[in-house]
């Protein structure tokens, strides 16, 4: 499904994305890899990875809303601005939340990029 709008909500260990449009949503899920060594780095590494595969995820999504605990927002805010800058710049807001059902985080999307819209000038799709 190719959309206009996702929200992706995500802690260190696994992320939702929700991709949607007025009538449909498609959920993609991703987990972070456990697979820590003794090798200096490695929990740095399997994060990189994490996040790699979160910004993967949001491929092909012009505008996107990231959500979740502060600290791992701010990790993967981190990553992206560093090592996948064309993603950061999709990325279109940060809000700190705690865990919301599906739904919720589809109405606080919806209500999110209704404002941003309207703000930016940019017609909403139909």
């Amino acid at each position: 499904m190719t959309s206009f709008h996702a929200v992706v909500w995500l802690d260190h260990s696994r992320a939702q994305v929700l991709q949607f449009d007025a009538e449909h949503v498609q959920a993609q899920r991703v987990k972070a890899h456990s697979h820590h060594t003794a090798q200096h780095g490695s929990a740095v590494r399997t994060q990189h990875e994490y996040f790699g595969e979160v910004c993967d995820a949001l491929e092909g999504i012009n505008e996107v809303l990231a959500t979740g605990p502060k600290s791992g927002l701010a990790d993967f805010r981190h990553y992206a601005d560093k090592h996948r800058p064309a993603t950061a710049k999709r990325i279109v807001g940060f809000e700190t939340v705690d865990h919301p059902s599906d739904n919720q985080l589809i109405a606080l999307a919806r209500q999110y990029f209704l404002r941003y819209d309207r703000m930016a000038g940019t017609p909403t799709p139909s």
